[in-house]
């Protein structure tokens, strides 16, 4: 018996010891810099954007997802290791890079019509050229026929129209010959940190050739070279931080001194904001600032001639946009301009629709965050963070021809207003647990409706039922 209870006690110590050191935290060097959210002014201008563009653009549009005539399947981006195209082959676009019919003020005017407040462009993508003139490497702009400074126009153009820009940069880069995806010798250990500093003269030209670039969308931290070495997208970040203490940059740069990419060892968010949303929503809201990147077909970031799988039309966009805005996140669809510089009419009528539902329903999104009431199949909430005013953004109305709303206690629902439509001002009536129900407007909808709340603090005497008993 003793020594069934001296093993009984000697197992709950071993249990207690491992509880103890799987909650213990990890050191790190290289880890999160912060616990909690950004609270400065850049990055709360960030959250208030809350629909974005992004733009993927570079040597692959020009084959636009075929090589030789074949169908290359997966992201029209990744062509050169899709097909396997060798690099002599594939260094040749350079000299059908003409843009003919690039104007950048077009991209901006149609990002404006769409209602975007911040852009993101890929200046280099793994195939490692790069869309401004770097004084770093001959495999730029500057050695194809169209010779112009792309990424000036771009940022210029935006900026003019109001619009914040963000650039993307790989890690990854296939042209480079310093470029190590692993780390096999003391040979390719030099050569990567070659690499590393051609990338951190790379980020630095162009936020002081660009100083107007708010922030930063890294790709391509998940080869073991660099998971190996955390260390190098530490000293990107601090760089950045160093150059401009304002700039924004998400989690996909970040690997720490283990090997954990987005979050650290400890758990920790690495970065200003969550990345993991691509193609996706949560289902719940996530404790992060997080953004979700969209494309409108399955099969295209860069410009892919043939769209196929699922195309997502304007009212699924507009659903989109409404969900990530009631879970305090940031919505950005993607555009894959053709390799001649021309925008497809298939996105600028999605930037068209999209716009015309922002124009009339935008103060339910910009500046919106979660508004913490009771969830309802018909739609989404959203709160004002500059009014404190409530929405409904109606994505499924109810067949009853009722919208029902539950608030938190001390708030009641004073009028209902339809954003697009002065016809529409009701005064809800009340109901139990503070249940407030408003007739859904009769006339029919193509694309989700938003009915703004006014609320006002104050208590009033609840319904009951007849039976005491309830």
């Amino acid at each position: 018996m003793r020594i069934k209870c001296f093993l009984s006690c000697l197992m709950i110590a071993c249990a207690i010891g491992q509880a103890s050191a799987q909650t213990r935290e990890v050191t790190l060097k290289y880890g999160a810099e912060r616990t909690g959210k950004r609270t400065d002014a850049d990055m709360q201008r960030w959250r208030d954007n809350r629909l974005g563009q992004f733009i993927h653009f570079g040597l692959y549009s020009i084959p636009g997802g075929f090589w030789k005539g074949k169908y290359a399947g997966g992201a029209a981006e990744w062509i050169k290791a899709g097909a396997r195209i060798p690099n002599e082959e594939y260094v040749a676009l350079v000299k059908e890079f003409r843009l003919p019919k690039f104007d950048a003020r077009e991209w901006a005017r149609a990002a404006a019509e769409m209602g975007v407040k911040y852009s993101v462009i890929t200046t280099k993508h793994h195939e490692g050229f790069c869309l401004w003139p770097s004084s770093f490497t001959d495999y730029s702009v500057a050695a194809t026929p169209f010779a112009r400074d792309l990424l000036g126009e771009y940022v210029k153009a935006y900026n003019d129209a109001g619009i914040d820009v963000y650039f993307y940069y790989s890690i990854i880069d296939w042209h480079h010959p310093d470029w190590r995806s692993s780390i096999k010798s003391a040979a390719d250990s030099l050569a990567f940190f070659r690499y590393r500093d051609f990338m951190l003269k790379q980020v630095e030209e162009l936020m002081t050739r660009y100083p107007t670039v708010k922030g930063f969308w890294f790709d391509g931290t998940w080869d073991s070279s660099v998971v190996q070495h955390g260390e190098i997208t530490w000293q990107i970040a601090q760089l950045m931080k160093r150059v401009n203490p304002g700039i924004i940059s998400g989690s996909r740069l970040r690997v720490d001194d283990r090997g954990a990419r987005h979050f650290d060892s400890n758990g920790m968010l690495m970065g200003d904001y969550e990345q993991g949303w691509e193609r996706s929503l949560p289902e719940e809201m996530p404790g992060n600032d997080w953004e979700c990147v969209m494309t409108i077909p399955e099969n295209q970031w860069g410009y892919h001639a043939e769209w196929r799988g699922h195309v997502k039309n304007p009212t699924e966009i507009i659903e989109m946009i409404a969900a990530a805005a009631s879970m305090n996140g940031n919505f950005v669809l993607n555009f894959g301009p053709k390799g001649d510089g021309s925008l497809r009419e298939e996105e600028m009528e999605m930037a068209r629709e999209v716009g015309k539902w922002m124009r009339v329903n935008g103060e339910a999104i910009y500046a919106c965050e979660n508004a913490p009431f009771a969830p309802r199949k018909w739609g989404y909430y959203t709160r004002s963070r500059l009014t404190g005013d409530a929405y409904m953004i109606v994505t499924n109305p109810p067949l009853s021809g009722v919208l029902k709303i539950a608030v938190p206690a001390g708030l009641t629902v004073e009028r209902a207003l339809l954003l697009g439509d002065a016809s529409y001002d009701e005064r809800p009536a009340r109901g139990t647990k503070n249940e407030f129900a408003l007739p859904a407007p009769a006339r029919p909808f193509a694309t989700p409706y938003v009915i703004k709340l006014v609320l006002e603090k104050k208590e009033t005497p609840a319904v009951h039922d007849d039976d005491p008993k309830v």
